[in-house]
């Protein structure tokens, strides 16, 4: 059993994560960051909660940049192949979860 105050969660640096936990190759973390992610495309499906905080989620379809904004409590799901990456707008963290070893 755990019990986690994820607006209490700070990391080192930018996008270091706790592991929650692993469900049969399913990763559940917790990220705390205060700097954009990078572009990236996954290769399973991406689950992206804000728990604390306000994420500008940018992503690319038909060939388009698209923005959004993401604020506590809100989720961007992210179906295999999508382009995207996270700007945070001051600190934030974020619960993420997505097939191990996913970028």
């Amino acid at each position: 059993m755990k019990f986690i105050r994820g607006k209490e969660f700070t990391a080192e640096r930018a996008w270091g994560a706790l592991d929650v936990t692993n469900m049969d190759g399913i990763t559940v973390r917790i990220h705390w960051t205060d700097a954009p992610y990078k572009w990236h495309t996954n290769d399973g499906e991406e689950v992206f909660v804000v728990l604390d905080g306000i994420v500008e989620m940018h992503y690319r379809e038909n060939g388009t940049e698209q923005v959004i904004v993401l604020e506590a409590g809100d989720l961007f799901f992210a179906e295999v192949g999508c382009e995207h990456v996270a700007h945070p707008r001051g600190e934030a963290r974020i619960l993420v979860v997505e097939k191990e070893g996913s970028v």
